[in-house]
């Protein structure tokens, strides 16, 4: 019996030595050094595997001009088919994922250049719903370009209208429901919002003579700008002489409106933001903020600046931020903890990695004109891939910006509990930032 017992015995010490130790390809947070044993890591949990220290770079970026395959060290194989290497040069990381993705979430990128273009004698516009992005059932976006004196008609929607300013110069007009009028030229990062039923315009102005061209966001995933309420086309259902009776006038006066919708067309440049007199006066919360006006956080990797309804009042449904990564930086690991993100990239390369829970995670890239969604509560990063510095807004349908970083979090709970979890050392655990940082910088 007691050789039985002395060989159980030595058996769960075996066992339990085995589990404690690292595993080919995994590091180990404990150190072989003894002499600073009080603040050395304990093992991380001894019930699973220790993680892979395989740090998952992109395999290639779009300046890449050798040939891309889908094979990520000793995994994959070349593809021997057809390939359209212009879309997997831009899409590293779909076509040879990081080996820290897993199980799967529906696809969170569209790029803008393959949404169908409305064009127009004066401008275009093309458009992201639910249709061409199917997770994104809280955010739709439309890209519109004027030329000089171009107009968008007059109209208004069942839904907020906000914009970013891309390019150029746009002249804006609109009356509330009390008649008060209000005009505004909003340039480059600047901004404008009109709630729903808010009649408005909108027109490229003379500066430069290039006209303008925006970003429209729509807090709602099933908008479309065919829905959109226009004048014309509301005046060319309505029998003329029921218009002859509202403007007490002729019907002849009527002759020469147009038949259809007009969307865009040409028209005089403007050359003044003054509104017209009005005897009910101007509204009492502007539509536009100037936003390129506003001072961005600097951080070590980067800027970040916010537009919510506590500087921009009448925003009450959409929430921006503007950030710039600067090469090798980072935006945080975060979540937003109440809404979804819909992201657009403006200058630069990045990759994103989306964690949805459960065991999915999936990566990303982005380039200048590409949009992104990303669920609420869908922990998530944004890094620079690329060498120059990256630029994009996170907008969000909400009157307050919120977010949650990883970093801060672990700061600011208890120690003990974080080296519990993960075996970090009392130094790693002590070096976090108890501030949000928002944007890191490169790696020391």
């Amino acid at each position: 019996m007691n050789k039985l017992l002395s060989s159980v015995l030595c058996a769960i010490a075996i066992s339990a030595a085995a589990i404690g130790a690292p595993t080919a390809g995994n590091s180990t947070s404990v150190s072989s050094s003894t002499s600073n044993t009080a603040t050395t890591a304990p093992p991380a949990s001894q019930t699973v595997p220790l993680a892979s220290d395989d740090p998952n770079n992109i395999e290639w970026n779009v300046t890449t001009t050798e040939d891309v395959q889908p094979i990520r060290g000793s995994l994959g194989a070349q593809i021997l088919g057809p390939q359209n290497i212009p879309i997997d040069q831009q899409n590293p990381d779909l076509l040879a994922p990081p080996t820290s993705d897993a199980g799967s979430i529906p696809n969170i990128k569209w790029p803008f250049s393959l949404s169908h273009n409305r064009l127009q004698t004066g401008g275009w516009a093309r458009q992201q719903n639910v249709q061409q992005l199917p997770i994104s059932t809280s955010m739709a976006g439309v890209n519109m370009r004027l030329e000089s004196g171009a107009i968008r008609e007059l109209h208004w929607h069942q839904t907020a209208e906000w914009a970013y300013v891309l390019k150029g110069t746009t002249q804006i007009t609109s009356v509330d429901q009390l008649g008060r009028n209000y005009v505004a030229n909003v340039g480059p990062g600047d901004l404008w919002y009109f709630p729903p039923g808010i009649p408005h315009s909108l027109q490229g102005t003379s500066d430069n003579d290039e006209g303008t061209e925006f970003l429209l966001v729509f807090p709602d995933g099933n908008f479309s700008e065919d829905d959109t309420f226009l004048l014309t086309d509301w005046l060319s259902h309505v029998p003329k002489e029921a218009l002859a009776r509202n403007f007490q006038t002729s019907i002849s006066a009527f002759d020469t409106i147009p038949g259809d919708t007009l969307y865009i067309f040409p028209g005089t440049p403007p050359t003044t933001s003054e509104p017209p007199q009005d005897p009910q006066g101007q509204v009492p919360e502007a539509f536009s903020f100037a936003f390129s006006q506003l001072n961005a956080t600097q951080y070590s990797g980067g800027t970040a600046k916010i537009a919510d309804s506590t500087v921009f009042p009448i925003a009450t449904s959409v929430a921006v931020a503007e950030v710039t990564v600067e090469p090798g930086a980072m935006r945080e690991l975060h979540w937003h903890p109440t809404q979804d993100e819909w992201g657009f990239f403006l200058e630069g390369s990045a990759r994103v990695t989306v964690f949805a829970s459960q065991g999915n995670a999936q990566t990303y890239n982005f380039e200048p004109g590409d949009i992104s969604f990303t669920p609420s509560n869908f922990g998530h990063y944004v890094e620079n891939i690329g060498n120059t510095t990256l630029k994009f807004l996170e907008i969000f349908n909400t009157a307050v910006f919120q977010d949650v970083g990883l970093a801060q979090w672990l700061a600011l709970t208890p120690p003990i509990l974080v080296k519990e979890h993960l075996g970090l050392s009392d130094e790693t655990i002590a070096s976090f930032n108890k501030t949000k940082q928002v944007v890191v910088g490169p790696k020391v």
